[in-house]
């Protein structure tokens, strides 16, 4: 009877640790701040936050490497006394997350103040994030997306898009809220498909006018009302290059926030080599063409600087490892490389 009752006991215990680990723990107390206003109020008091200046994060070089430094509530206190502000500075602050220890995190935007001040205060400086996600740790540079994300929505979503009157953010700035119509507004995503188009022995790869000189990457593109992703990959394969898909398989996805909040739905796309011409849509691409393994092999080592050749003229080069099309590229040169010669 007692190996029985034990065994019962282990598979008891067993079961109540899954259902508990730190990773639920965290999730239930992180939705919990979210629900309850004065408890995230509280949390306000014992959490760290991430600074922004018209939501450029805050930054600090150390040697050479970029830190992304959390400031203490106490620590943000001194730096809004120097202004004279109030504690009210705090309540717009949004949550973004918490450590495993369940201090919270949260992200707050000192547009209003004077940047030099704060960043001769801190010893550091606020960049522009499509720089800062490029030098900083790849955790860091999700953090930093991820609040730069929310704090943009609240910026713009200020008021009801049905009565225009003002809309008020819960503490935690999960949601708005519209008194006057009653309706409540969640922070939103929109999704985009990547794609990285093959014909079995190479891959396409194209340049918009908005990237940084030599630069190629993987295809993109917002997905429609009404569409899958089977259906969003083949359109923008079609639009943007001419060609037709034949078979496609999903790869991974990436929260990304250029232009705005977006969900990066990653792709591989095959093609038929028998019909593989491009046909550019030069309205939306500068460039566009095939490359061979060896090609994407030597532009996955090549750097942004040493791309410029003495001509002016710049030999291609990819993006880093923190984009989703990194991944990408990187799992078609392994296919390449894997198969039997």
């Amino acid at each position: 009877m007692a190996v029985i009752y034990q065994a019962v006991y282990r598979r008891a215990s067993s079961l109540f640790c899954r259902l508990h680990s730190t990773y639920v723990r965290k999730m239930r107390y992180l939705n919990e701040l979210k629900e309850d206003d004065s408890l995230c109020r509280q949390a306000q008091t014992s959490g760290t936050f991430y600074l922004f200046h018209n939501l450029s994060p805050f930054l600090q070089k150390v040697g050479k490497k970029y830190l992304v430094p959390q400031l203490s509530a106490a620590g943000v206190k001194m730096i809004l006394e120097k202004f004279k502000e109030t504690e009210q500075w705090i309540e717009k602050s949004v949550l973004i997350g918490c450590s495993d220890e369940h201090i919270p995190h949260f992200a707050m935007d000192l547009g209003a103040l004077e940047k030099s001040v704060i960043e001769s205060e801190l010893k550091g400086m606020f960049t522009d994030l499509q720089k800062a996600l490029f030098i900083v740790d790849e955790k860091d540079s999700s953090v930093l997306a991820s609040a730069q994300s929310l704090l943009r929505w609240h910026d713009s979503h200020q008021y009801c898009s049905k009565t225009g009157q003002p809309t008020q953010k819960n503490v935690a700035g999960s949601k708005r809220v519209c008194h006057a119509s009653g309706i409540t507004y969640y922070p939103q995503m929109s999704p985009v498909v990547i794609t990285l188009v093959s014909d079995g022995s190479r891959c396409l790869l194209s340049r918009q006018p908005s990237f940084p000189p030599g630069m190629f990457s993987a295809l993109s593109g917002f997905c429609d009302v009404g569409e899958d992703v089977e259906e969003a990959v083949r359109r923008e394969v079609a639009e943007e290059v001419g060609l037709e898909v034949e078979s496609l398989r999903y790869s991974a996805s990436q929260h990304w926030p250029f232009p705005s909040s977006c969900l990066m739905i990653a792709c591989h796309a095959l093609v038929s080599a028998q019909q593989a011409e491009i046909s550019m849509n030069s309205q939306e691409l500068e460039a566009a063409r095939w490359f061979g393994l060896e090609e994407v092999v030597e532009g996955l080592k090549r750097e942004p600087r040493s791309s410029k050749q003495d001509n002016g003229s710049f030999l291609p080069w990819f993006p880093p490892k923190q984009a989703i099309a990194h991944q990408l590229i990187c799992e078609w040169v392994k296919q390449q490389t894997s198969r039997p010669a």
